[in-house]
């Protein structure tokens, strides 16, 4: 629960070193006296929880759970409670920013030890993978698994939601199954697994154990002693003894280890066992970048004790990054970072009212894979990660230049070519808006209702997932939006809001909202260029809530870019977290600035990103002896 609120909290609020300096713990204090005390005070506080040693920024250290359990409350408007004297917006995110700012500091200062790794098995996607590596199989049986709630950074690989079913029992002993038929079949798996055969002056005992000393340790991607080998061979032996031939016999001890925990978890170690730590540290780094096993370089690396070395990790991160299987680190990121992922099985817009979208497969599948593609060019190439926020090219297909109303043709050495059906990296038209993420159809699309599109779905995606500072939910008071009726004039998105807004419970969060969606109001659903909006010119001015005025999307893109800093830190957090496979918690706040900053000093190199945090303490921090002990028992 703890890791759970501590992960909101970390993504509460994103103010700018200035503006945290500018309120004091004296206005913290003063804050609780008005708005805590009367209720959280005393020898019986209510719900037992007391604000009177909160005073001090000491007592981010002194009383962490405290604070974790204080400001997520505070951040979703569950405190004060309703009834009594609230804060305002302002106010409200004045206290919270502090609050983000004082825990990263706080936790610098005291070198609070890295929050711990946390046993996890292999979610359903990474299972997949990992099998297909393993049996060298074009197999992906994700499908038969359970889905894999987010948790953690809001990723489907956190420990936290990774528990071990009797359903995944089940399912993992029916895939194994599946997957052994299918690799007996295969040609190239059976030359991985039959690496020897009964013959001459090789017994099948001799056999079996040959082939299950090479099997196993890549099976569990660390070293195997010869106990756990004797064990797999008994089970061979056993499947001998009820009459089944050789092959089977070996199928069925093969079985056996695809349902055991040594391959269905991620490695882990404590830092008494340097040499099972140097097998994590390279699953932890392929699972990271690859979403599978390690290969055989990664292997290697580790029985020579580098995988820790800070030369090695600096090399491997270029490698790692250029290498195709890197796609799969784009596809699950990206998907739930921007949760396009939404669009898949029928998400997303509306196929009656949006019949371009329906008819399509090519723009379906098109919108879907090109945030995944550009991120991808952008890690592989070591381009600045400012390139998210605005970029002069991008992945396009021939489908989205004909849906984005763009010539299908260009000049090059002279010759004219066309663009091809396949996702390519291209420079864009001047002028053309098409730069960067917020002008993708599927960032359009999932920030939209199904039916129309929506300035606070768009403002609010904009807060959430490029500057981490989402908004929070609305009060259940809140009143729909006027309905249009037939007979009326039909109103524009912008007028219909600042009718709503006219509402004082409402006006404070549109006012940070609402802008940034304003800025992209030229953009429909599918992420088509408009000029009208309900029969009249669209507006796609705004002023942000700190004054600053933009116009459309260039206006909105530099904003951004003004604030640099807090998307990078949200990108650090969410990738931090993504690696690790847990929610972060204060102790990780100082490997996060540390990370953001060297970053910035790096230009904002992509490869920067990856290589800070493959070299942080988080990362390379061992699992804790006790934990260790608990989950071996």
């Amino acid at each position: 629960m703890r890791r759970a609120l501590v992960a909101v909290l970390l993504s509460a609020a994103g103010a700018s070193a200035a503006a945290a300096d500018a309120y004091s713990v004296e206005d913290a204090a003063g804050f609780l006296n008005t708005y805590c005390l009367a209720c959280h005070q005393g020898e019986k506080p209510s719900g037992r929880f007391s604000v009177e040693e909160l005073r001090t920024v000491e007592s981010f250290r002194a009383h962490p759970d405290r604070w974790t359990r204080l400001t997520v409350r505070v951040m979703n408007h569950e405190m004060p409670p309703r009834g009594m004297p609230a804060p305002e917006l302002d106010a409200r995110e004045q206290f919270l920013n502090w609050a983000d700012a004082t825990w990263r500091e706080q936790a610098c200062a005291a070198d609070l030890a890295p929050g711990p790794g946390l046993i996890r098995r292999l979610n359903r996607d990474e299972y997949a993978a990992t099998v297909r590596d393993l049996f060298d199989l074009q197999l992906d049986v994700s499908e038969s698994l359970p889905v894999d709630g987010a948790g953690g950074e809001g990723f489907d690989n956190a420990a936290e939601t990774l528990f071990l079913s009797p359903l995944h029992s089940e399912k993992y002993l029916e895939t194994a199954k599946f997957i052994l038929d299918a690799a007996s079949k295969e040609f190239k798996s059976r030359e991985l697994i039959f690496v020897a055969r009964p013959g001459d002056g090789v017994t099948e005992r001799e056999a079996a154990t040959r082939i299950l000393e090479t099997f196993l340790p890549r099976a569990f991607r660390r070293p195997v002693d010869t106990g756990t080998v004797e064990s797999y061979v008994a089970l061979f032996e056993k499947a001998r003894e009820t009459g089944k031939d050789f092959e089977p016999a070996i199928f069925f001890a093969l079985r056996g280890a695809l349902v055991s925990p040594m391959f269905l978890f991620h490695v882990d170690a404590h830092a008494d066992d340097p040499a099972l730590r140097q097998y994590a540290l390279a699953s932890r780094f392929s699972y990271f970048l690859w979403g599978s096993m390690p290969d055989e370089l990664l292997f290697d690396a580790a029985a020579d004790g580098k995988m820790d070395d800070p030369a090695v990790l600096e090399r491997l991160v270029p490698r790692m990054l250029r290498d195709p299987r890197a796609l799969e680190f784009a596809t699950r990121f990206v998907e739930q970072w921007l949760r396009t992922r939404a669009l898949e099985d029928g998400g997303g817009p509306d196929l009656e009212l949006f019949p371009a979208y329906a008819e399509s497969e090519d723009i379906r599948s098109d919108t879907r894979l090109q945030p995944i593609f550009f991120f991808q060019h952008l890690f592989r190439e070591n381009a600045s990660l400012l390139e998210f926020l605005d970029s002069d090219e991008t992945i396009l297909t021939r489908a989205l230049a004909e849906h984005f109303g763009m010539e299908t043709t260009y000049e090059q050495d002279g010759e004219e070519k066309k663009i091809s059906k396949n996702p390519e990296w291209h420079v864009l038209p001047e002028g053309s808006g098409r730069g960067g993420l917020l002008s993708m159809p599927a960032v359009l699309a999932v920030s939209s209702h199904p039916y129309r599109t929506s300035p606070v779905l768009r403002g609010a995606w904009i807060l959430d997932s490029i500057l981490g500072t989402p908004p929070p939910p609305p009060p259940p008071d809140v009143p729909e939006l006027e309905e249009q009726h037939g007979a009326e004039k039909p109103k524009s998105m912008r007028e219909l809001l600042t009718a709503h807004r006219a509402n004082p419970a409402c006006a404070s969060c549109h006012d940070r909202i609402d802008p940034l969606g304003f800025a992209l109001d030229n953009y429909d659903v599918l992420g088509r260029w408009r000029d009208e909006d309900a029969g009249g010119p669209i507006d796609a001015s705004a002023e942000l809530s700190d004054g600053t005025p933009i116009d459309g999307p260039e206006g909105l893109k530099q904003a951004l870019l003004d604030r640099r800093e807090l998307f990078i830190r949200n990108l650090t957090k969410r990738m931090l977290g993504y690696a690790l496979g847990r929610g972060l918690t204060p102790a990780d706040a100082c490997s996060v600035e540390t990370i953001v900053d060297r970053v910035g000093e790096a230009d904002y190199a992509a490869w920067a990103l990856a290589r800070e945090i493959v070299l942080s303490e988080p990362f390379l921090a061992p699992a804790p002896k006790e934990l260790m002990a608990e989950t071996t028992r």
